[in-house]
C-alpha cells in the first residue's frame, strides 16, 4: 500500500528539529510530508535547509488541526494517511504493524499505536494511551488513562482490540474512507475532531482499532498547554457539537440536558477555584454551541445518511465521572 506520513506544522521548528529525524530514519515504508499551517517562525527555512527531501505543502494561514489536515490531504495521494503530530518520536519498525493490520482488514477505517509519554516513557500518554473510548455523556477516556489518572504501562493493555476512537497524535486512516465521510469537521478547528470522525466511521459500519504491537512516544501539549482557556473552550464546544451530530434521536435531548447540568457544575467549581477565565469559556462554549444549531442540523443530516449502526461498541453506558469518583480509576476496573 502507498503510505504518506503527514505532519501538520504550525510554528513548530523546535519540534521538527527534535523529532523529525526519528520519523525519517525509521519509516522506510512511507514518505514524509510536512503541511505547514501558515507558520510565522523559521520552520520552513529550517526544513528546506536541513531536509530538502521532505515534501512540503504550504497553507496560507492557520486552519487548525481539523481544517489544516483537510486542506493538506486534498493534495496528498496515498492509500493510507498517517497523521502524525510534530512532537512524536518513533522507534524502528513502528510503522510495520500498523500498515500490516490495515492491509489485513479492509473494514478498519483508522487505527492508532500504543502512545506512551516522551517525558515519562514507562507511562501512557494522555492523548490516546492504548485506545480511546467515551461515556454516554461524551466524556473521553482511554485504556491507560481515566480523566487525570495515567497508568504505568506494564503490558496490561498489549492486546490489540477495537476501540471507539483513535488518537489524532498518531492516526493511520484509510484515505478513501476519510474522503467518503467528509474528513474532519473544520469548524472544530482543534480538539475532538478525531473522536468525531471515528464516531462517524463507526456509525457507517467501519472498525477503529488500537494496534498495540506498535508504540510511539508523544511529548504532548505543544500547541495549547493544558491550562489554556482556549483549549478548554474548544473541548467543551466541540464535544457538545459532536454529541449533537452523532447521537441517535432517542435520548439526544436528555443527554444534552444532563450535559448542561454537569457543565454548569464544572463551571461553578472553576469559579470557586478562582478560575474566572475557565468559568467564562465554559459558558461561552454553550452559547456558541446553541448559536450553531442550524449548521449542526445540516451536519447531523449528513451523518444520518451514512448511519448503518445505531449503537456502536466502545461507548461506556454510564458516567465516567461518577465511576471515577467511586474508585474506578483504571480501565481494567471498568470495561
Amino acid at each position: 500500500m502507498n503510505v504518506k506520513i503527514v505532519i501538520l506544522n504550525w510554528n513548530g521548528r523546535d519540534h521538527l528539529e527534535r523529532f523529525l529525524p526519528s520519523v525519517l530514519a525509521h519509516s522506510p515504508q512511507g514518505s514524509v510530508v510536512v503541511a505547514d499551517n501558515g507558520s510565522q517562525d523559521d520552520s520552513l527555512d529550517w526544513l528546506q535547509t536541513h531536509h530538502p527531501e521532505v515534501e512540503l505543502i504550504r497553507l496560507s494561514e492557520n486552519h487548525g488541526y481539523a481544517g489544516g489536515y483537510n486542506l493538506a490531504l486534498e493534495q496528498v495521494q496515498a492509500d493510507l494517511f498517517v497523521l502524525l503530530n510534530s512532537d512524536v518520536e518513533v522507534p524502528p519498525h513502528w510503522l510495520d504493524p500498523l500498515v500490516r493490520r490495515m492491509e489485513e482488514d479492509p473494514l478498519i477505517a483508522a487505527l492508532s499505536p500504543k502512545i506512551r509519554s516522551f517525558e515519562q516513557p514507562d507511562r501512557f500518554e494522555y492523548a490516546g494511551a492504548a485506545g480511546g473510548f467515551i461515556d454516554r455523556f461524551g466524556y473521553p477516556f482511554c485504556r491507560g488513562r481515566i480523566l487525570g489518572t495515567i497508568e504505568i504501562d506494564r503490558g496490561q493493555y498489549d492486546q490489540p482490540r477495537e476501540v471507539f476512537w483513535a488518537s489524532g497524535a498518531c492516526m493511520v486512516v484509510r484515505s478513501e474512507v476519510f474522503r467518503a465521510l467528509g474528513g474532519f469537521d473544520a469548524d472544530f478547528f482543534a480538539h475532538m475532531e478525531e473522536i468525531d470522525f471515528c464516531w462517524r466511521a463507526r456509525l457507517a459500519g467501519y472498525k477503529i482499532v488500537a494496534e498495540t504491537g506498535s508504540e510511539i512516544f508523544h511529548l504532548g501539549g505543544g500547541t495549547l498547554p493544558n491550562n489554556s482557556p482556549r483549549k478548554l473552550y474548544l473541548n467543551y464546544r466541540n464535544n457538545l457539537a459532536m454529541l449533537y451530530k452523532n447521537l441517535s434521536t432517542f435520548g439526544l435531548w436528555t443527554i444534552l440536558l444532563i450535559r448542561g447540568v454537569l457543565d454548569t457544575l464544572s463551571a461553578l467549581i472553576f469559579l470557586l477555584q478562582g478560575r474566572g477565565d475557565f468559568f467564562k469559556v465554559v459558558v461561552l462554549a454553550h452559547i456558541d454551541f446553541h448559536r450553531s444549531h442550524r449548521n449542526l442540523r445540516c451536519k447531523r443530516a449528513f451523518v444520518n445518511t451514512i448511519r448503518r449502526v445505531k449503537h456502536p461498541t466502545g461507548i461506556y453506558w454510564g458516567s465516567i465521572i461518577l465511576r471515577y469518583a467511586l474508585g474506578g480509576r483504571t480501565f481494567s476496573r471498568m470495561m
